[in-house]
């Protein structure tokens, strides 16, 4: 078996985007934080609440409502045991799209 490979850091994807594009490692920092500003607000409580990033992937958040508790069971030793209550909270979903899915097939 090979050495597995590492993934990029921030830097070196900044730097390889920078060389790919011709513009400096600060202009392509800039643009990665749009980015970054433009998710945030669009996932915010006050946004549309999905995100799309044509040809890669489409960022969702889910409203999960709140649970009672309640008995489950333990399926290592098959016994009953209750389950604490969760509040109602928000979950990001990030789907990949076909684009996506076809550089990794």
């Amino acid at each position: 078996m090979g050495k597995a490979v590492k993934p990029l850091t921030k830097s070196q994807i900044l730097a390889a985007m920078a060389e790919s594009t011709g513009l400096s490692k600060k202009d392509v920092a800039a643009v990665l934080d749009a980015l970054t500003a433009q998710i945030s607000s669009a996932v915010s409580k006050k946004g549309p609440g999905q995100f799309t990033i044509p040809g890669l992937c489409k960022i969702v958040v889910q409203n999960k409502p709140a649970t009672k508790k309640r008995q489950v069971r333990n399926p290592s030793t098959g016994e009953m045991v209750w389950a604490d209550p969760k509040p109602a909270r928000r979950v990001i979903k990030v789907r990949a799209l076909k684009a996506l899915k076809d550089m990794a097939g």
